[in-house]
This record gives C-alpha cells, sequence and structure tokens, in this order.
C-alpha cells in the first residue's frame, strides 16, 4: 500500500466484539489507521499512548485514530481498559486485514511491521509513516500530513 493508492475496506471486530468497518470510519471524517505488531508490548503501548496523549490534536485536524493488530479481542480490550484508549483497537487474527495493506511478515515472531496509514474520505492512502523504533514518529508525522491537508 502506498500513498495515493485507495485503501481498501474491512471489517474487524474492536475491543468490545463489535464490528467495525473503515467506510463505517470514513463517514465520519479521514483516518489514522497504525498497525502494531502486539499489544501489552513496551514499543507498541509507547507507540499507542501517544496516539491517545494526542488526542485533542487529533480531533481539531477532524480525524479518528485505529490501532489494529493480530491480537484477540479479548487482549485488545484488555490492553485499551488498562491505558484508558479513547479510540477503538481491531482485532486481525488472521492477518488479512494486514496483508492487504502490505504489511504482514511471512515469518517471525511479530508478523504485523509497525506501519501508520493517513487515509482520507475517498480511501485515498494520504501518507504512509514506516518505523519500527521510534514509536513517537508515527503520530507526530500523521499530524503533520493530516494539518497540511
Amino acid at each position: 500500500m502506498k500513498q495515493g493508492e485507495l485503501a481498501p475496506d474491512f471489517t474487524l471486530p474492536d475491543e468490545r466484539g463489535n464490528d467495525r468497518s473503515l467506510s463505517e470510519f470514513l463517514e465520519k471524517g479521514p483516518v489514522v489507521l497504525f498497525f502494531y505488531p502486539a499489544a501489552m508490548t513496551a514499543g507498541c503501548t509507547a507507540e499507542s499512548c501517544q496516539f491517545r496523549d494526542l488526542a485533542s490534536e487529533f480531533t481539531a485536524a477532524g480525524a479518528q485514530r485505529i490501532g489494529i493488530s493480530p491480537d484477540p479481542v479479548d487482549k485488545q480490550r484488555q490492553f485499551s481498559d488498562k491505558h484508558d484508549f479513547d479510540f477503538p483497537l481491531l482485532s486481525d487474527p488472521d492477518g488479512a486485514v494486514a496483508s492487504g495493506f502490505d504489511v504482514r511478515r511471512k515469518f517471525g515472531p511479530m508478523l504485523t511491521r509497525r506501519h501508520t496509514f493517513v487515509i482520507d474520505t475517498d480511501r485515498t492512502v494520504l501518507a504512509v509513516i514506516k518505523s519500527e523504533l521510534r514509536m513517537s514518529v508515527h503520530a507526530d508525522k500523521a499530524l503533520e500530513v493530516l494539518r497540511a491537508r
């Protein structure tokens, strides 16, 4: 998935088990979709908390934040509850959506790459942010893209 391409629509359960679709979110404004390898790990916690802590900035930019990982619904719920996340965490256990966004690894302990997609309301990918090691870059760069939109 590259900048300028159309993001595929998908439906996955959130941390409460409710089915949510990309098209549903896009009806309310642009989406910042961030893929992370595993809930409750240090890096993924730092990244997700950065998205949480910048809630007012994302609201001002009119965007919604959505996290997605291969973790099951119950682990996503624990992760969300522990850190008071104010955005949905979607469960992609078989990696089908990660594969559709080309962030699925073929092997290894962490099957999902850490990537963030800024998606406009027409499903156009405005930016792809890649960094496995710099956790705060995802939210910061997403905000830069949204503000320049």
